[in-house]
This record gives C-alpha cells, structure tokens and sequence, in this order.
C-alpha cells in the first residue's frame, strides 16, 4: 500500500463526515416515514451509484447464482435489520447517540472475531480497549436526561443494529474470493427484495404527505450515505489499506455530535463527551493491537 497523502486524508475526512451526516438526515427522515421505509428508500437509492459501477466496469451480479442465499442472509442482517434498527430508534432518541452507539462496532467486531475467526484472538491490549469502550457505553446509559425509561428499549436497538453489521461482516467471510462490487451489489439487491413486500404491507408510503426535509434526507441517505460513501471507502481501501481505512472509527461519532448539534441544536451533555472519549479511546487501543500483529 502507498504512504497515505494529504489528499488520502482528505478522502478520509469525507468519508467520515458522510457517514457521520446519515444520522441527523435519519432523524430528519423519521419526521415523515417509518423505519421499514426509510430503510427501503436507503437500499433502493444505495443500489443505484454501485449498480451503475458494475456496469460500468463489466462486473458480473451474482444475485441470484448458486450462492444466492449467503447474498440473501447478509443483505438481511448487514442492510434490511440494521437500517430499520437505527432508524426505529433515532426516531426516539437523539441523533447524536446513535452516532456513539454505532461507534462501538470496531469493538464488538474484535469480540466476535475472536470466537468466530481463527487469527483475531483477545490479547492484553485489546482487552483493554474493548473494556474502555464498552465502559464508555454503559457510562452513556447512565444520562438521565437523553435516556430515559421511555426510550431505553429504542437505544439498545441501535446497538443491536451495530451488532448486526459486525454478524454480516463476519458472514460475508464466507464469499470474500468475490469481488467486493459484486457482493454489495448483490446484497442490495436482495435487501429491496426482502423489503419491498414489507414496506408495502406495513407502511404503504404512498399514501404519505410527506415533508419535504424528509424526502431530501431519504434520497442523500441512500445515494450518498449508502451508496456513495460504499464506493469511496472502496477506493482507499484499495489504495491505503485496511488499517488506514479503520481511521475512519475515530471521526464519525465526533463528527456525528458535531453536525447534529448544527443541524438539529440537539443537547450534548457532559456523560455523552465523556462517552465518547471512553470509546475513542478504546477503539485507539484496538486498532494499535491490530497494527502491531501486521507490523
């Protein structure tokens, strides 16, 4: 890989401001539509850009080929349940949090590989990062002003949703001789396959008014947030790597509490600074245990 440049950093930089900008438009989202729809609207615009990349590129879709059903269980727990998730929570919670809720995935990633891969086992240094982070956690449920007993349930969701894209890293192992346009555009595939008959039957958006913010939000959250932001990261991981690409855990929940107190004036709290400290430092601390076994 090539020493990362300033103009490395810079994308860098807007890949995290673009993941980190999804979650104040999801809470914007949810002033109009439901979660099976927001998540519907996510992946149908999330195909798009990667979609027209394979083509582009003359990039076979393995969709519906012999291994149709990895395609189909990882574009369930790595799309559909994530992305409904996030967005029944925000609706409850601010937008804010979830940005550090879904920081911790670097953490509980290190914890399932584990026990589910072969050369990611706990040493000392991880150890340690992992009980940081999830110490900063805990500390956040502890913020009686933004956690409260009637949006407890809709926080611990958005974790589980960090969870689940940690579940469909682990699975998409299973197919990582393919070609990383052709999974993603696969699993989208079948993410608006498994949503489309939900969101018709549940929600039925047609029917909806909606407001104008609303629809913006949908639109940037699929073709950018989704889309646009998968391809980008896929091209600094191709030239700088995964250690350089991880960078990107530090800065979106940093930038996720800035723009949400831009956008929307939500409250940040002396427990959520901390929090967010705790688990920036913990994910500092894995990563480090990470790149000393490459070195």
């Amino acid at each position: 890989m090539k020493q990362p440049k300033l103009f490395d950093y810079l994308l860098l930089t807007i890949l995290a401001l673009i993941w980190a900008s999804a979650f104040f438009n999801i809470k914007i989202a949810t002033y109009s539509f439901g979660p099976v729809t927001i998540a519907f609207l996510r992946v149908f615009f999330g195909a798009i850009p990667v979609l027209l990349l394979c083509y582009y590129k003359n990039i076979k879709i393995e969709a519906f080929s012999k291994d149709w059903h990895w395609f189909a269980m990882i574009g369930f727990i790595n799309l559909v349940a994530p992305f409904f998730l996030i967005a029944y929570g925000v609706k409850s919670v601010q937008s804010n949090l979830a940005a550090i809720l879904m920081s911790t995935t670097p953490l509980s990633s290190t914890v399932l590989g584990h026990f589910y891969t072969k050369h990611e086992k706990f040493n000392l240094i991880k150890t340690f990062g992992i009980l940081i982070g999830f110490s900063g956690i805990i500390y956040l449920f502890s913020d009686n002003l933004l956690i409260t007993e009637n949006n407890f349930l809709s926080a611990l969701l958005i974790l589980l949703g960090s969870t689940c894209y940690v579940i469909g890293g682990v699975l998409t192992l299973k197919i990582s001789k393919k070609r990383n346009e052709n999974v993603t555009g696969s699993i989208l595939i079948w993410a608006i396959i498994i949503l489309t008959p939900l969101v018709c039957f549940i929600e039925q958006p047609w029917k909806l008014n909606p407001r104008s913010d609303s629809v913006f939000s949908v639109i940037y959250l699929g073709l950018v947030s989704t889309g646009l932001a998968w391809l980008l990261r896929f091209r600094i991981l191709v030239n700088n790597g995964l250690i350089f690409q991880s960078q990107v855990s530090y800065l979106i929940p940093i930038f996720g509490i800035i723009l949400s107190y831009i956008f929307l004036e939500e409250l940040i709290t002396y427990k959520v600074l901390i929090s967010l400290v705790a688990v920036c430092v913990g994910i500092y601390f894995v990563r480090k245990a990470d790149f000393k076994k490459i070195i």
